[in-house]
């Protein structure tokens, strides 16, 4: 694609835009419906390519990419005539005559959606429908690295929209760089960090405003503190590291375990695996791949620097892109591997004392934020009060992932794991701008506002102006 399709893309949504066809909340509501039951006729077209991309079984495709956008848009159905109602507000007696001022929210036009490789379906369908639940008209860039899934997309939203108000433009980097040289009014990206920073500098062009939901620079930590049940532990961390082959934004990127528990939860973490995925996960067709040859090489190569450390996994088929879960034990909280978000079934574990449990909480706060933290302990007091001081996007407590799961609350993370929000009502606030609108009127307006302050006038003014603003 060249870059005048593009500019003649984007030209047309905004045409498309400003006829005002997609203000009315009845019209958005229909175009979710329409939405909804497209993506459930085409679900096994999507499990298909997520087959294909990412080597998902069809029960993990459903769990992961489908179902959680059916339940999405379900929540944007019952709740969005209610998000979009404009709020009254009391004008206040500064600005009598006038009594009502309203907050209307307001699409913001033409947004650029630039979906990942790793939930393909969930984090494009996810997000355009929080685009549309705002009122706007949505160009997609989705990954190429995910091909079979970026098809099937482009396929279905050519059926189910027209262009000039939903379009998915396929190809590589070039081709999103041609997108951010547009002038969009709204930009949602997912992915790395770094791209990350990318995007914003091409955004801070137009001034754009921006979305980021990032992985976090230095990863998610999971604590084991000594007094967590550990059987429970790994059983929630190897479930969740086994999910897509790691390769999830909120993944658990390193584990911190008291030095008293470490060997029972390390074999309570080995059986876990070979439960849930058998003797040889590498075999096993229900786990998936690695998204492309460089990701399987960087994570073999990465696995071969620390072999001498490897207590569990460390096999892999290039063949087919599976590599097996790794754990890394023990890991100095300073190595390189701990420093970076892995981004596949490597587990690094550092050991840590439980008494120094705070010292280790300070370490993790002083790198970058993390968009998930997972604490394993009874001490829930403890857990309480560290995850209301931590910075990071969300998380849980003797739990994983399932957060995430909750209706009503908020998804994405801070600083290096993201800027802005969504799912549900947050998606809709994502999408849209409050505008402020107060009613005047052409009678009985006072001069308290207005020249003269000085003399009489002036001090009569000040002694009001001291009562209203009280």
């Amino acid at each position: 694609m060249k870059d005048e399709q593009i500019t003649g893309i984007v030209e047309a949504q905004r045409k498309f835009f400003r006829t005002g066809a997609t203000l009315p909340v009845k019209w958005r509501k229909q175009q979710l419906k329409k939405l909804k039951a497209a993506v459930i006729e085409h679900a096994t077209e999507f499990e298909d390519a997520l087959i294909a991309d990412l080597g998902r079984s069809r029960v993990e495709a459903y769990l992961c990419d489908i179902g959680p956008i059916i339940v999405e848009i379900n929540e944007m159905l019952a709740g969005l005539r209610r998000w979009a109602r404009p709020e009254c507000h009391f004008s206040g007696l500064l600005c009598f005559p006038s009594t009502v001022t309203k907050v209307y929210k307001m699409p913001y036009g033409v947004s650029l959606v630039i979906s990942p490789f790793n939930f393909p379906i969930l984090l494009t369908i996810g997000v355009v429908a929080a685009a549309m639940a705002g009122g706007n008209t949505v160009v997609i860039k989705s990954s190429s690295k995910s091909a079979a899934s970026t098809a099937a997309l482009k396929k279905f939203f050519a059926e189910v929209f027209p262009p000039e108000y939903i379009t998915l433009i396929d190809g590589g980097h070039d081709i999103a760089d041609l997108c951010l040289a547009q002038r969009f009014d709204k930009i949602f990206y997912t992915g790395s960090p770094a791209v990350g920073k990318h995007v914003l500098s091409k955004a801070a062009r137009n001034l754009t405003p921006v979305a980021l939901e990032l992985g976090g620079e230095t990863g998610n930590w999971c604590v084991i503190r000594k007094d967590a049940d550990l059987k429970d532990a790994a059983r929630k961390i190897a479930f969740f590291k086994l999910t897509n082959a790691g390769q999830i934004c909120i993944n658990i990127n390193q584990i911190a375990v008291a030095e008293e528990v470490a060997e029972p939860f390390l074999e309570a973490l080995k059986e876990a695996f070979v439960s849930q995925i058998g003797e040889n996960a590498v075999e096993n067709p229900e786990y998936p791949r690695l998204i492309t040859d460089g990701a399987y090489g960087k994570c073999a190569r990465l696995a071969d620097e620390y072999r001498d450390r490897i207590v569990f996994g460390g096999v892999g088929d290039k063949e087919t892109r599976r590599y097996a879960p790794t754990i890394i034990y023990p890991a100095g909280i300073d190595e390189d591997i701990v420093l970076h978000e892995l981004f596949c079934p490597l587990l690094p574990v550092v050991p840590f004392r439980d008494a120094e449990a705070d010292a280790l909480m300070e370490t993790v706060a002083d790198r970058e934020h993390p968009l998930a933290m997972y604490l394993f302990t009874k001490d829930i007091r403890w857990a309480n009060r560290v995850m209301q001081t931590q910075q990071y996007g969300g998380g849980c407590i003797n739990e994983v992932c399932i957060h995430m799961m909750v209706k009503g609350v908020p998804f994405n993370g801070t600083g290096h794991s993201g800027m802005g929000a969504y799912h549900g009502e947050w998606g809709f606030r994502e999408f849209t701008h409050p505008q402020t609108v107060l009613r005047g009127y052409t009678r009985f307006n006072l001069p308290l506002r207005e020249h003269p302050y000085g003399g009489k006038a002036g001090e009569t003014k000040m002694k009001l102006l001291r009562i209203f603003e009280r």
